[in-house]
């Protein structure tokens, strides 16, 4: 049977009412933090990761970032939020999907980048003794859901000490809310993931889309 993330979520909250346990939240995006954020700062006590060595080029990693900050600062939330944003360093992205260049979006290579953001998450999760992490990539409908709570899951199980926050924050219309608060904060949007070679199958879809017009 299928498992539901996002009921497994919401029965963590429950067993959690006025405790506010420590979470890190690895962030991919404002955006994408924005309902998260709104949804889970009631419940706990919120630190954001902005781990992406995945972007490029370095000056997308930086708006992004900034437009991470600029939310946290603009949006009303139950209690301050930190954000760590480690120096931008893109050498270990493309140490882990070497030969993997030519997989289509979503699939293994893929994979691949959740986990080496997700392995940083739990790391300094577990260093600043946090009780929970998770990430807001479940959020997007072209992110594996699944995928990343089997990672996030197996992380914790390996590394002892912090335990993975089921989600998936598409759910309960969590997409959607998303883009209206992008809409209210007037936040940057991206077309493509971040790496280059979502970049590229980007500008490769707009290419065709164009001559077939």
């Amino acid at each position: 049977m299928k498992r539901n993330y996002s009921k497994e979520l919401d029965n963590i909250i429950k067993d959690n009412l006025g405790n506010k346990p420590k979470l890190l939240i690895h962030s991919c995006c404002a955006p994408c933090s924005s309902y998260v954020l709104e949804y889970l700062s009631r419940y706990f006590d919120i630190t954001l990761l902005f781990y992406n060595p995945n972007i490029s080029p370095k000056s997308e990693f930086e708006y992004r970032a900034s437009e991470l900050k600029r939310l946290v600062l603009e949006m009303p939330l139950d209690r301050e939020i930190d954000i760590e944003i480690p120096d931008y360093d893109n050498i270990e992205f493309y140490d882990v999907v070497r030969g993997m260049e030519d997989i289509p979006e979503g699939g293994e290579r893929c994979f691949k980048c959740y986990e080496i953001r997700l392995k940083k998450a739990i790391e300094y999760a577990k260093e600043n003794e946090f009780e929970y992490y998770t990430t807001t990539l479940s959020i997007s409908p072209y992110k594996n859901a699944e995928k990343l709570n089997e990672i996030g899951e197996r992380l914790a199980e390996e590394y002892g000490g912090v335990k993975w926050l089921p989600s998936d924050f598409k759910k309960k219309n969590g997409y959607k809310r998303s883009i209206e608060l992008s809409h209210i904060y007037n936040l940057y949007r991206q077309d493509y993931c971040g790496c280059v070679y979502s970049k590229a199958e980007r500008d490769k879809n707009k290419n065709t889309a164009g001559t077939e017009k």
